[in-house]
């Protein structure tokens, strides 16, 4: 099955504060903040949901579509993504604009504040997927990107019968309630992380059961409680995490996600599988700085994935792994 991956590309610029935001927040002024936070570290990356989907899917065998938006300085990008198994024929180059940036404090609980500037992600909506299924495209991740452009791209899923998956992701948090059950209706899969899936719903006014009448699957990741996946049919299965060696930063870890579940998911293996060597992707990210700065080791990921989940549970992932 081959996938294209629609969503931001960027580049993060990530710094670390030496605190908790939640110390210097006062509850009752929290509608005149006004703070800086003097930051004792500062690393530049490449990112962006869709690039990092994108990167983790090239990594682990894949031959991703990537289809987003860039501006004239994506050369080097370009080049880095190709390297990791990336096809870039689709990305539309906007000569006259940046490539989106994020800009991100992480604080020493793992929490964000972070800024994104769209650049030529803003020109998204330009780009028509109705030319997917000559290219062989089987399934489509409608990731977080121009809010229109994301409207746009489901649309034509939904015209073209092409299978996609909806993640909405951070613009959940933008989006009205209209545009994100568009975004939701008919999806094969919902992915979302639990704060995200909390908003959804009261954004939509749509209860559990009603968003199960609409999506085939829905996959909420939990942090450090690992997954959840509910069904059409009501069966639920949770899936727990891979243990940590040590936290570095989360930036990234929600797309590693995706990209090892649909890795497996397109190869075959059962949901439970997809979700455990999901897990193991987004925290071989968690123990790296940034998106894309993390590196497969074969032998690594089947030792980790047999003490997480057992003997046989590695045997069938490792079957689909690359070297």
């Amino acid at each position: 099955m081959s996938i294209a991956v629609t969503g931001s590309i960027a580049t993060d610029h990530l710094m670390h504060f030496p605190g908790k935001f939640h110390e210097l927040l006062v509850a009752e002024q929290l509608d005149r903040i006004s703070l800086s936070f003097l930051v004792d570290d500062l690393v530049i990356h490449k990112g962006g949901s869709g690039a990092n989907i994108a990167f983790g899917l090239g990594v682990l065998g894949q031959r991703p579509l990537l289809v987003g938006a860039v501006g004239a300085d994506f050369g080097e990008y370009r080049q880095w993504l190709e390297d990791h198994g990336v096809d870039t024929s689709q990305v539309l180059v906007c000569p006259d604009l940046h490539t989106a940036r994020f800009i991100c404090t992480t604080d020493d609980a793992m929490r964000q504040i972070g800024t994104f500037y769209s650049g030529a992600m803003a020109r998204s909506v330009d780009i028509d997927l109705s030319g997917l299924p000559a290219l062989g495209v089987d399934l489509v991740l409608i990731g977080a990107s121009d809010p229109a452009a994301m409207v746009k791209y489901t649309r034509q899923c939904l015209e073209l019968g092409m299978p996609f998956v909806a993640d909405v992701s951070q613009q959940v948090t933008r989006m009205d309630g209209p545009d994100i059950r568009i975004l939701v209706d008919g999806a094969r899969f919902l992915m979302t992380n639990d704060y995200e899936w909390e908003l959804l719903q009261q954004k939509t006014g749509w209860t559990p059961a009603q968003v199960a009448e609409r999506v085939d699957i829905r996959i909420t990741t939990l942090g450090e409680n690992g997954v959840q996946i509910v069904c059409r049919d009501g069966s639920e299965l949770k899936v727990g995490v891979v243990p940590e060696t040590g936290k570095v930063d989360p930036t990234g870890v929600g797309d590693a996600f995706r990209a090892g579940f649909l890795a497996a998911h397109t190869q075959g293996l059962s949901l439970e599988r997809s979700a455990q060597l999901g897990c193991l992707i987004a925290v071989t990210t968690l123990e790296s700085h940034g998106g894309q700065e993390w590196t497969w080791d074969r032998a690594v990921a089947v030792e980790r994935l047999r003490d997480a989940y057992g003997p046989d549970a590695a045997a069938e992932i490792a079957a689909i792994l690359p070297e």
